[in-house]
This record gives C-alpha cells, structure tokens and sequence, in this order.
C-alpha cells in the first residue's frame, strides 16, 4: 500500500509540475502584452517588463514562479487589479464559486439519482410499457442534458425567467445573492442531472440483474429492502466516483455561464484575465483549477486502493 501510495502521489505532483510548465510557455507565446496601454512608449514598456522581471529569459521566469507557487505566492496582477496579490482575488473570488457549484451539483445529484433508479426499478418491477416510457424519459433528459451546454440552458432562462416574466433578478445582486443565484444554480445542474442519471440507471440496472439480487427476489424480499438494502448501496461506489469529478467541475466555476450572471466567481475572473492578458492571473487560476482536479483524482485512487485490494494486485504493485 505504502508504494501504491507513493507512486500515485509522484504522479500527481509531476502532472501538477507539467501543467504548470505547459501553461507558463503557451502564455509566454500569447500575442499581445498584459500592458495594453496605447499611451505607453516603447521605452516605457520595457521598463514595466524590467519591473516586473518579464524580460528576463522565459525558463528563468519559470522556475522562479513554481518556487514561488510552493510558498503560495502566485504574483501580482499586472491589469485586472495592478499590483493587488493573485492569491488575494482568488480567495475573494472562490467562495462565490464554491457556493454556486456545491448547490448546483446538490441539486443536479438529487434529481440524476432520483430518475436513474426510477428508471431502473421501473424496468426490473414495471410493466413492459411503463418501464419503457420510464428508460425513454431518462435516456431523453441524458441525451440532452450532455449535449446542450449549460450556458445554453442559462441563456434561455436568463430570457424568460429573468427578462421577460422578471421571476429572477437578470444579474447577480449582492443586496439578493439568493435569488439572484437561482438560474445559475439550475443551469450548471442540468450537465450533472443527465450524467448522473444515465450512470445511475446503468449501475443499478447491472445490480438488479445480478445474481444476489436475483436470489434475493426470488425469497420474496420486499422493494422498498430490495432498493435500500442492495441496489443503492452497491450502485454508489460506482455513482461516488462520477460525481466526485463532477464536483470539481462545478467547484471551479463555469466560465460562460459566470459571465452571462455576472456571478462574481472565479469563472468570471478568468475570462476578464484573458482578455486583458493578465498572465499571472490566468496561469494562477488554471493552476488552482488543476490542483483541484489532480487532488480529487488522487483521493479516489488512494480510496479504491483501500477499498479494493485488487485495484493495486492488477498494477503489480504489491
């Protein structure tokens, strides 16, 4: 256990290493200046960059950055907030984020669980015809859900519900943040609903097809034991896995549809970088984002590593 441990926990660091890498020299070769100022000169940009250290040599500039990111110091931003600490406006920014992702992935998890075992329970107890419309509506909503992005859904809500009927306020309010969070929040819920469901449905469908279920059927075993008892507890495992990852989706923020609810997230924060070139605030926020991500990822293979012996016998590490 202690190498399976070891060798996972050097992969996420090399990954972390490499994305760092990766993202430093493409924004290095970005076109364009984080002064975009018309009136400065030519001598004077150079004097910003000798300021700030960006005329020194690129690989330079990067292992002083990942030096300074190991003591949480993700530099300043160059045009978004002059000077102000990146690690400042993230921080400002992430609870925001943090907020609207956990309640949008609550809900979306809520109602993907809830038609994933409707539909699989209506196909294994159901009439031929209801567990068919039952398969049909959830495999419908999947289908769309995954294919329609959520800044779709967002867009068309922001026209009825905020526009046309006033039900929302258009634009996140700091005096309503509630409210005027709703629509974001059911927005980036759909992807998670259709994910959800269709593993739900999947994972329960292969339980109630099994053998000890099927046995425990045939002994007469009541639906409400059967649901609680057997399909939930062993359909979760697999379910867990998929939502954790969607988790850290959501946490991260959503950078469309931030923008089109002025939700100020870090979604938003990241798009406002781009555009203004800010690197140390775009390199910061795709690093946090990654970190999230890798972390995640480790967590679940030490846990399956715990949970599940084999997993690390079929790596040939123990």
């Amino acid at each position: 256990m202690k190498k399976y441990f070891l060798k996972k926990l050097f992969l996420s660091i090399i990954t972390l290493f490499l994305i760092v890498l990766i993202l430093f020299l493409l924004m290095d070769l970005m076109p364009g200046s984080p002064f975009n100022n018309e009136k400065l000169t030519p001598e004077q940009m150079e004097m910003m960059k000798k300021m700030y250290g960006l005329d020194k040599p690129v690989l330079q500039r990067f292992f002083i950055y990942a030096a300074n990111i190991l003591k949480g110091d993700f530099g300043i931003s160059y045009s978004l907030s002059i000077n102000t600490p990146v690690s400042v406006m993230i921080a400002s920014r992430m609870p925001v984020s943090m907020l609207i992702g956990l309640c949008a992935m609550l809900l979306g998890s809520a109602l993907g669980l809830i038609l994933g075992f409707f539909a699989a329970f209506s196909n294994f107890y159901g009439s031929r015809r209801s567990g068919r419309i039952a398969d049909l509506l959830c495999m419908l909503i999947s289908i769309i859900g995954i294919s329609v992005p959520s800044y779709i859904f967002a867009i068309i809500m922001s026209y009825f519900l905020g526009y046309r009927w006033r039900v929302f306020p258009l634009l996140f309010d700091f005096r309503s943040p509630v409210r005027s969070s709703v629509m974001a929040v059911i927005a980036l819920s759909t992807f998670v609903t259709a994910v959800v469901a269709r593993y739900t449905r999947d994972e329960a469908t292969k339980v109630l097809k099994s053998d000890y279920v099927l046995f425990a059927v045939s002994q007469g075993i009541q639906k409400k034991a059967l649901l609680f008892h057997y399909v939930i507890r062993n359909s979760l495992m697999g379910i867990i896995t998929v939502m954790a990852m969607l988790l850290v989706g959501l946490l991260t923020g959503s950078l469309v549809t931030e923008r089109i609810f002025s939700i100020p997230g870090i979604g938003f924060l990241l798009s406002s970088a781009i555009e203004a070139n800010d690197y140390n605030v775009v390199i910061a926020l795709s690093f946090v984002f990654a970190a999230i991500y890798v972390t995640a990822r480790f967590i679940l293979d030490i846990l399956y590593g715990i949970i599940d012996p084999r997993v690390r016998i079929e790596e040939g590490r123990e």
